[in-house]
């Protein structure tokens, strides 16, 4: 929506893209100048929240280094090139690699801004049936796959996430996440904190438990320190008290459960006392936390990032749900509920209440075989995929919007093996640390040149809700629409090359009119346009069990999958790991690894630094802002010491996607303060393996003062 408030200056209503907030924001324009941006007031979802990165939308707009016409790389350098010469210089090269390899010569790679892009999230599908390749990779398998198996094994579908329902709550308990500066993750909860708070001042708790006394910690009413990647035996020893001390609770889902009495008898040997050394937690505790959740009048247990990158990913998010339905508290209002999406939602259509469920290893990987989930597998698994000689060899990258060299372990192995390649297409809107090794770079618009409406974030709302904001800005002459960009590579792989771009009745907007038609709420696109700041669809309803989509028609409390895999945890709490545990954090200004290219989320204080604890950093010599040397994998880095007591002694912490100080990269502002590569210091070989989720979280360096 757009309202003229003057001769020449204009307000237009926008969605922000840069986070799983979605914030909405009023911006303010006079000509093809940004005057301000702000927080919508009337937007239904988010009040008038704002954070950093919304500001930052005129900075990412204006930004000179932003590409905004193709390139070829001609002799080792880029040169600008119009998009009929680029898209020849693909056809050119890409379909003849397919022709004499096969159609998984092409590996697919997307980065996690694509969910904020309707024209990149809807068309790649087409993209990768185009092709036929197997080799598709995404962000997924660096923060939510495991979050997403064990909803789509216990609830039959992938993105039936329940989430906590913060404005009715009495009780929460966070581990693993923080709120306060993320606004949720598989959460989408605009303005944490005032909602926190908000639950606080009537009389409700929150206790986080985490490695370090994070933002969300330190506004909590109880932090507990957490032995990173420990996060599993704490939550084995909550199950093992609500059994133990008759305190499961089902009440309206006793009808709609399965695999109870299997659940209870898995759980025998994992008592708080025998989990306690895995969690650093002690027995007591762990009962008390059990006790406060069983008897909170309505309760939630989250739990995201943290607890996903670990070597257990997969048994903590079942877990996490398990002590959500074990107390009553699944499904129920203040509990952990089930969005009910305007649009899009695959646990909205079909046959309520039953389904075929989710299965994984449909195919294997070629070198490590490691295990197909939700069409892809993990990101890891790259590098080796493009290194190994044989049959099935990726010899030809498309990467859209990813940017692995800096957010993926053993960043310098994969920025080897993209440089062996014989073809590399890039969608980016920067030359960066990753696009710096294609062959052919086609640029995007800028988010306030295209239309937004979610497909990803609505499933996982606090409230229920629909949006939509049009273009601020008309896309320059000539420049593509994502989604047409898409579809013609798909019409050039097809053998197409000379086929019309595809128009407007084929766009975005004809497919949100149709999904929205299709959704449970039978609404249009100009229903939605046609209501300043969106349409709110209300607080989150009880959906058992019409939202089930198991073959059973039940909730699977113990899929055998996952099951399995406790007889490794309780192999693993005899695993005493060497030296200090590195963990990541996340900075309220840092998401994309782009975000530090814009100058009013780069500028402040040095954020890539090392946390260290004081009695960490007396025992090994460390001093504040002095260097220090971190250690594994081969590799060292040195980084600028941070001297906090909200650190776990023991536990270090370094923020990840780093590392701007690579030749051929073109990010002027983020060039001025690089920082260093975490994901440097991690092996591409350790992932949880039901999921193949990086292990990210918990890893043994060694730490040391520089000489």
């Amino acid at each position: 929506m757009t309202q003229s408030t003057s001769a020449t200056e204009q307000s237009h209503y926008r969605i922000c893209p840069l986070c799983e907030a979605c914030c909405g924001l009023e911006v303010r324009t006079q000509g093809e100048k940004i005057i301000s941006i702000r927080g919508a007031e009337q937007d239904v979802f988010s009040h008038g929240y704002i954070c950093p990165k919304g500001v930052s939308l005129k900075d990412l707009h204006e930004d000179p280094d932003r590409l905004r016409t193709p390139l070829i790389k001609r002799d080792g350098q880029f040169v600008e090139a119009s998009w009929e010469e680029a898209f020849a210089e693909i056809h050119k090269r890409l379909p003849p690699l397919i022709a004499a390899h096969g159609a998984d010569t092409v590996g697919c790679i997307v980065g996690n801004p694509v969910a904020h892009k309707i024209g990149l999230l809807a068309y790649f599908p087409r993209l990768v049936r185009a092709i036929g390749t197997r080799n598709v990779f995404s962000a997924s398998s660096l923060d939510q796959i495991p979050k997403q198996l064990s909803s789509g094994l216990m609830f039959g579908d992938w993105n039936a996430v329940a989430v906590p329902d913060i404005e009715r709550s009495d009780f929460m308990l966070i581990l693993g996440a923080n709120p306060m500066v993320s606004n949720g993750s598989l959460w989408t909860v605009p303005d944490y904190r005032g909602k926190a708070r908000a639950m606080r001042a009537r009389g409700g708790r929150i206790v986080v438990v985490d490695p370090r006394r994070t933002e969300t910690a330190a506004q909590a009413d109880m932090h507990i320190p957490i032995k990173p990647g420990g996060d599993a035996f704490f939550l084995l020893g909550l199950v093992h008290t609500l059994f133990a001390e008759n305190l499961v609770r089902l009440g309206h889902l006793e009808t709609h459960v399965a695999g109870l009495e299997a659940l209870q008898q898995v759980m025998l040997p994992f008592s708080p006392e025998r989990m306690a050394p895995g969690c650093g937690i002690d027995a007591d505790t762990q009962r008390h936390i059990a006790r406060e959740l069983a008897q909170a009048q309505r309760a939630a247990v989250y739990g995201r990032i943290g607890t996903c990158t670990q070597r257990f990913g997969t048994v903590n998010s079942w877990l996490i749900d398990v002590l959500n339905a074990l107390t009553g508290n699944l499904d129920r209002a203040g509990g952990a509920m089930f969005t009910k999406a305007a649009a899009f939602a695959t646990n909205t259509s079909g046959t309520p209440g039953q389904g075929r469920g989710v299965v994984t290893g449909r195919r294997h990987s070629r070198v490590s075989q490691a295990p197909e989930v939700f069409g892809e597998f993990p990101i890891t698994c790259l590098a080796e995929e493009i290194e190994t000689p044989g049959p099935g060899q990726i010899k030809a990258l498309i990467c859209i919007g990813s940017n692995p060299v800096l957010s993926t372990p053993q960043g310098p192995r994969i920025a080897k093996a993209l440089s062996s390649l014989s073809f590399m297409l890039s969608l980016d809107i920067y030359l960066n640390e990753t696009s710096r090794h294609a062959d052919v770079i086609l640029p995007g618009l800028s988010p306030l040149e295209d239309v937004h409406y979610d497909i990803a974030f609505p499933q996982f709302s606090y409230r229920n809700h629909a949006r939509f904001s049009g273009a601020v800005f008309a896309k320059p002459p000539g420049q593509l629409e994502e989604w047409q960009t898409l579809l013609h590579l798909a019409d050039i792989l097809q053998g197409k090359p000379e086929a019309p771009l595809a128009g407007p009745e084929h766009g975005p907007e004809a497919l949100i009119d149709q999904a929205l038609r299709a959704g449970p709420y039978g609404l249009t696109l100009d229903q939605v346009k046609a209501a300043p700041g969106g349409i709110d669809l209300g607080a989150l309803q009880s959906r058992m069990p019409e939202m089930l989509r198991t073959p059973s028609g039940k909730i699977e409390l113990a899929p055998p999958l996952v099951l399995a895999d406790l007889a490794h945890v309780e192999a693993a709490l005899d695993t005493v790991p060497k030296g200090m545990l590195l963990i990541g954090r996340r900075d309220v200004r840092s998401g994309n690894s782009w975000m530090h290219n814009l100058p009013v989320l780069a500028k402040g204080p040095e954020r890539c630094t090392l946390l260290v604890h004081p009695q960490d950093a007396a025992r090994l010599g460390l001093t504040q802002g002095a260097l220090a040397q971190l250690s594994a994998q081969g590799t060292t880095l040195s980084a600028p010491v941070d001297i906090s007591e909200d650190m776990m002694p023991g536990v270090v912490s370094l923020p990840h996607g780093w590392g701007h100080d690579l030749p051929g990269s073109h990010l002027q502002v983020a060039a001025r303060r690089p920082g260093i590569n975490l994901n440097a210091l991690l092996s591409d070989g350790a992932r949880d393996p039901l999921s193949g989720n990086a292990v990210l979280s918990g890893v043994p360096v060694q730490v040391s003062a520089t000489a």
